[in-house]
C-alpha cells in the first residue's frame, strides 16, 4: 500500500450523504419574499459530521404536472404552443442558493432559503404567476464540501456525491401566500428608465396613482375602442 492511500477501513466510512425536501413555507417579516425548504439530510454510514458547505441549485421541472387549456395559455410566453411543449418543456432555473449545515450524526434538518422576485420578465415568476392550484414540482441537486471526522479523529474533507438530488412538489399556495405578504392586493414590474420617467409625468399631468394611468392607457387599447376609432 503506497504512503498516501487510504486504509481499506477508512474509506468504508467516507460519507455519502442523501438529501430530502420535506415543506415549504414562506418566511414571515423577510425584508424580502422569501420561501423556506426544511431538508433533511441523512449520512447512513453513521460517520460523525463536522459540516457541510453546500451549493444548491434549484430547478422547475414543468413537464412533471399536467396543465389545463387556460394555464397552458398564459404558458405559451415560456413554452410556446402547446402543440410544441414536448420537446422545449425543458426544466426551468430558479435560484442557486448556499447552506451551511452544522455537525451531526445520523440525520439532521438544515433550512434552506431562496429569496423571491416577483419580477415577470423572470422565467420563474412567470412560470409561478401562470399556475393557480396544485404543486410546482421542483428538483434540488446539491453540491458541497463534507468534513467529517475520520479514524483517530482527524478531520477529513469529501465532496457531496454528483448524485446528490431531491424532488419535491411545492405547493403553488405557499408561494402565493408571500407574494401577497409582499405585494398586497398588487404586484411589480420592472420599466426602463425612460419609461419611468415617461410614465410619471403623464401620471402628474393626469393627476393620477400609477395603477390608474395604467388603466387609462390600457382602455385606450381596448378592442372595442380600435373597431369605434376605425368606424370613425
Amino acid at each position: 500500500m503506497s504512503a498516501g492511500a487510504a486504509h481499506p477501513a477508512e474509506r468504508a466510512t467516507v460519507p455519502e450523504p442523501e438529501f430530502a425536501v420535506l415543506s415549504a413555507a414562506h418566511l414571515a417579516f423577510a425584508a424580502a419574499p422569501t420561501m423556506v425548504f426544511s431538508v433533511t439530510a441523512t449520512e447512513p454510514s453513521g460517520a460523525e459530521i463536522q459540516s457541510m458547505a453546500l451549493s444548491v441549485q434549484v430547478m422547475i421541472d414543468p413537464a412533471r404536472r399536467g396543465y389545463d387549456e387556460a394555464t397552458r395559455d398564459r404558458l405559451a410566453e415560456l413554452f410556446g404552443p402547446p402543440a410544441s411543449w414536448a420537446p422545449s418543456t425543458q426544466g426551468l432555473s430558479w435560484a442557486r442558493v448556499s447552506a451551511a449545515v452544522p455537525a451531526f450524526e445520523g440525520h439532521t434538518i438544515f433550512p434552506l432559503e431562496l429569496q423571491c422576485t416577483y419580477d415577470l420578465e423572470v422565467a420563474a415568476a412567470k412560470y409561478f404567476y401562470a399556475i393557480d392550484d396544485g404543486v410546482v414540482p421542483l428538483s434540488f441537486h446539491f453540491y458541497g464540501t463534507v468534513f467529517y471526522a475520520a479514524a483517530g479523529g482527524r478531520l477529513q474533507m469529501t465532496p457531496v456525491p454528483w448524485s446528490s438530488s431531491a424532488q419535491f412538489g411545492m405547493p403553488i399556495a405557499a408561494w402565493r401566500a408571500m407574494i401577497a405578504e409582499h405585494y398586497p392586493g398588487g404586484g411589480w414590474i420592472r420599466l426602463g428608465a425612460d419609461t419611468l420617467a415617461a410614465l410619471n409625468a403623464r401620471r402628474a399631468e393626469r393627476g393620477l396613482t400609477f395603477d390608474h394611468c395604467v388603466h387609462e392607457l390600457l382602455d385606450r387599447d381596448m378592442p372595442g375602442d380600435r373597431d369605434d376609432d376605425q368606424a370613425r
